[in-house]
């Protein structure tokens, strides 16, 4: 009897312990950020299949989940046809619109065939509202100028279907350009839009079937390049963190709403946008910046209806995770000093010297400020920063100044962050004739002055 009592109270203990951690995990939006923030919740409770938080300065991931697995992006691809779209064409020009682009589904702005708008206001349905008959016509409309004379019709109410797709190729592969230049190999664009492609390609001269695709890790290194390094960082930003807009064209009204929720979520939120497709499901890109902080989140098949807020709490959950943790880190901060005795000499050797020696010992110093381009870095309190040098001992003179003799590297963890080179200070002379004449001179002379 008293076994039979010893196992239903340890069934009842079971239950309730299962309950507790039950209610602890699923919680409200701030209690789970919190959760997170303290380390009780692991990745794989996040919805999304793919994540990344990203240090928006350094591009440093501080946490990720599958950040390298390639899958559909959706209307997130609409950052790099704004960013694009702001570096090639003027925001004041007037564009028309073609039978393609008014053919493009919702969600849209429905344009009509014929109509003209100004770049700048189509900017903002573009970003805020997602439409995506807008993407197309920008990226006609930047397309068509990367094409030659007389490939398509000059007047996009003109084109064939036909015609406007090659414009739209011209502007794809302007965005697969960028991507590379970015360091991104593992995304390719079909669409402006991002509605769901797939396209047959040349590589290495056999036939590839390509997607329209990214990884969470891509994603969010587009983003920081939008956010914090293209010339035209400033426009996008305002654009991106616009609640609402509203603009005339045609005859007609327009009432432009921002559904990006992150920027009502939490204080800092400077940019987002949002996207969806069948195969993507939802997707978001946001940037937060608090303090000397830069946050990013990207988050890829975070849910499909009826899941829609998944991204919003897989945000919060990260951004939290990211303030909670991680304190900024300049790299001219003393941690950043070589902290080892002073720089060994390096001999130079049949270098002048004031002597008599045939060579000399000269003390180089650092040039700072090589690498790396950002000017600080996310840590957590526990790490810290590992110093590594590799200095050359001798040189055969001549030396002229600034030439490299070695490195201080700076790491954390693994990865590299910073490089200082370790140069000559002066410029060192080879002992010639001239210098060996001059020597017997003082000798000479020190001599008779001796005798005298």
């Amino acid at each position: 009897m008293k076994k039979v009592l010893l196992k239903i109270f340890l069934v009842c203990m079971l239950c309730l312990g299962l309950a507790y951690t039950r209610g602890r995990y699923v919680t409200n939006e701030k209690d789970a950020a919190r959760v997170w923030a303290s380390g009780l919740i692991e990745q794989d409770q996040l919805y999304a299949k793919a994540a990344v938080l990203m240090d928006g300065e350094s591009g440093r991931i501080l946490l990720g989940k599958n950040e390298d697995v390639q899958l559909p992006m959706a209307s997130t691809t609409k950052i790099m046809t704004c960013i694009l779209v702001l570096e090639h064409a003027d925001v004041n020009e007037t564009v028309k619109v073609s039978s393609y682009a008014a053919g493009m589904p919702a969600v849209k702005l429905n344009m009509r065939k014929g109509e003209s708008y100004k770049v700048s206001d189509l900017l903002y349905s573009l970003m805020l509202e997602s439409h995506n008959d807008t993407a197309v016509v920008l990226a006609e409309h930047v397309g068509a100028g990367l094409l030659g004379s007389g490939e398509i019709a000059e007047a996009p109410e003109e084109r064939a279907a036909e015609e406007s797709k090659l414009a739209m190729a011209a502007f794809a592969n302007l965005m697969n350009e960028k991507a590379k230049e970015l360091g991104c190999n593992n995304t390719w664009y079909i669409t402006p839009n991002g509605l769901d492609a797939t396209q047959q390609w040349e590589e290495n001269g056999e036939t590839v079937t390509k997607t329209h695709s990214t990884t969470a890790y891509e994603l969010a290194r587009v983003m920081k390049y939008c956010t914090w390094e293209s010339d035209r960082k400033t426009e996008f930003l305002e654009i991106t963190g616009r609640g609402n807009y509203s603009f005339t064209a045609n005859g007609r009204s327009f009432c432009l709403s921002n559904h990006n929720q992150f920027l009502n979520m939490m204080d800092g939120a400077v940019s987002g946008k949002t996207g969806f497709t069948g195969n993507a499901g939802y997707c978001y890109v946001g940037a937060l910046e608090k303090g000397e902080r830069k946050l990013i989140v990207a988050l890829l098949a975070c849910g499909w209806p009826n899941n829609k807020n998944y991204k919003w709490s897989d945000t919060r959950k990260l951004m939290e995770y990211g303030l909670g943790n991680f304190t900024y880190l300049r790299t001219d901060d003393d941690v950043f000093m070589y902290e080892g005795d002073e720089l060994s000499e390096v001999y130079i050797k049949n270098g002048v010297s004031d002597d008599w020696s045939y060579g000399t010992y000269v003390t180089p110093e650092r040039k700072e400020g090589l690498t790396p381009e950002y000017e600080g870095i996310l840590i957590k309190p526990e790490e810290s920063i590992r110093v590594e040098t590799d200095l050359i001992g001798e040189l055969e003179a001549p030396v002229r100044q600034g030439k490299k003799v070695g490195e201080i590297r700076y790491f954390l963890g693994e990865e590299l962050i910073k490089t200082e080179s370790v140069v000559i200070n002066q410029d060192i002379d080879c002992i010639d004739y001239k210098w060996c004449l001059t020597r017997i001179t003082e000798l000479f002379c020190g001599m008779n002055s001796n005798l005298n």
